[in-house]
């Protein structure tokens, strides 16, 4: 029998990209992780090319818990966990990899954890089974976004995550965006825990991470530090930068002056490069005040246009658990 919107309790979210040899495994795991708990299964099929399509759609067929998503083209694994969220009913969503490494049966804990009064919790691949070139890079980037968003978490990669529903409205990913989302819910007030999940090593198919992936979250690690520092007030940033660019052309003016009357020999304003950075330091200082103005202006449009505000009240209190 088909499930309405207000009984389903769980929605598992599953971005595929060539996984067909995993699928049905993989299904099978989540049905006998979740028995007796009213949930659904959304697999965004995003863009295979290896019969993942034809595989998910057999499965719709039998199941009638799962459904499937088809994108007309490989997005990436963000924009697939934001689709199957944005199609979810549960009041609890849990993002899975399709590959078999993260374990279905680690689901029921999650949940567990989430009534104990969280908003989020991610799980963390305490014995990863991969490669040391992957590990490492990996180490590193998580301390890093640790320390610059102040969310203290071991393993921002680890797509299994449970999220309770209200902590992700609003919330719009891009790039490779999905792995900070446990940040965007802390800067609502959500409660964010972590715990040890299985990690097992791939056994079919084709990893599709790569050195490549660090760098582009790194990228987008600066696009989180300015969204949760400056997205209000960025002529704090842009301006800042412009008067440090100000101080910068006085001091080279100065030098240009100095080095013109009291140089030992005296150094004319042709044989020194320091008039025309003073020049360029003073542009910059100007351009980058204007782009301030801009911003404020156009953050300022937003937030009247939507009628929205800056800042968030805590909810109130909810009865029953989402677990149940």
């Amino acid at each position: 029998m088909d499930q309405s919107q207000s009984a389903v309790r769980i929605s598992v979210v599953v971005p595929v990209y060539d996984e067909a040899e995993n699928l049905r495994p993989l299904h099978e795991g989540i049905v006998a992780a979740l028995a007796g708990r009213a949930f659904e299964v959304i697999y965004v099929d995003d863009g295979s090319r290896d019969g993942s399509a034809a595989v998910l759609d057999e499965i719709a067929a039998a199941d009638p818990r799962a459904r499937v998503l088809h994108f007309r083209r490989n997005y990436g694994q963000t924009a697939a966990i934001a689709a199957g969220m944005e199609h979810a009913r549960g009041e609890v969503i849990v993002p899975l990899d399709a590959d078999l490494q993260n374990d279905p049966a680690d689901i029921p804990a999650l949940l567990a954890k989430l009534d104990e009064g969280f908003d989020v919790v991610s799980g963390w691949r305490k014995s990863r089974q991969d490669a040391a070139a992957r590990v490492l890079p990996s180490v590193l980037a998580n301390g890093l976004i640790s320390w610059i968003s102040g969310v203290k978490l071991h393993d921002y990669g680890c797509t299994l995550k449970a999220y309770r529903r209200e902590v992700m409205e609003g919330v719009r990913l891009y790039g490779e965006m999905h792995r900070f989302i446990p940040i965007y819910a802390s800067w609502q007030g959500a409660r964010v825990a972590e715990m040890p999940v299985r990690h097992h090593p791939r056994i079919h198919g084709r990893s599709k991470y790569g050195f490549r992936r660090t760098y582009r979250v790194l990228l987008d690690l600066v696009v989180v530090k300015f969204l949760s520092s400056y997205s209000t007030k960025p002529i704090h940033v842009f301006g800042g930068f412009g008067l440090v660019c100000f101080v910068l052309a006085f001091v080279s003016g100065l030098a240009a002056v100095y080095l013109k009357y009291f140089g030992d020999p005296p150094c004319s304003f042709i044989q020194t490069p320091l008039p025309l950075l003073t020049v360029l330091l003073v542009v910059l200082g100007f351009m980058s005040i204007l782009m301030g103005l801009l911003a404020e202006l156009v953050v300022r449009t937003y937030y009247e246009a939507r009628g929205g505000r800056t800042y968030l009240l805590v909810p109130p209190p909810k009865g029953d658990g989402p677990g149940a």
